[in-house]
């Protein structure tokens, strides 16, 4: 188990699965797919993120370094959260890039969703979390490993 400390951007308390992007996550090229199929979930259509590719991301811990892609990122982010089929959390090793934070602030003020964002996390955070482990998140920023 290990500790780390991020800044709360979108706070809250989860415990859940983590999936794990060691590249920048292009916001359209992963959600796209699944919103214009009005999906139930979200699996990565971004066949340029080995990491992702064909996960089911839809109430997990998004881990990742930052987002990457065009000026529609933000509006991605809303769109799936007032859908209910995005990741419980984004936890940014680096700092939130203005689009994501947009998008996720957004969708917590219009659509009441409870997403959660974490950034400031660190490389280690990365290095350390692998899809699949239990993450623990609370509201001060602090997210445990398992």
């Amino acid at each position: 188990m290990k500790e780390f400390k991020g800044r709360p951007i979108a706070g809250g308390e989860w415990t859940g699965e983590a999936v794990v992007s060691h590249g920048g996550v292009n916001t359209l090229a992963t959600f796209q797919k699944s919103a214009l199929k009005n999906a139930k979930q979200v699996i990565v259509s971004d066949q340029n993120n080995a990491d992702i590719y064909g996960k089911n991301i839809t109430g997990k811990a998004l881990c990742l370094p930052i987002t990457i892609g065009s000026t529609t990122g933000g509006l991605v982010i809303q769109t799936v959260c007032a859908m209910k089929i995005a990741p419980a959390a984004f936890l940014f090793s680096e700092h939130i890039d203005s689009l994501a934070a947009s998008g996720i602030v957004l969708a917590r003020i219009w659509e009441d969703s409870p997403v959660i964002a974490i950034d400031q996390l660190g490389e280690e955070f990365l290095n350390t979390v692998k899809t699949g482990d239990t993450i623990h998140i609370h509201p001060d920023g602090t997210v445990i490993v398992e």
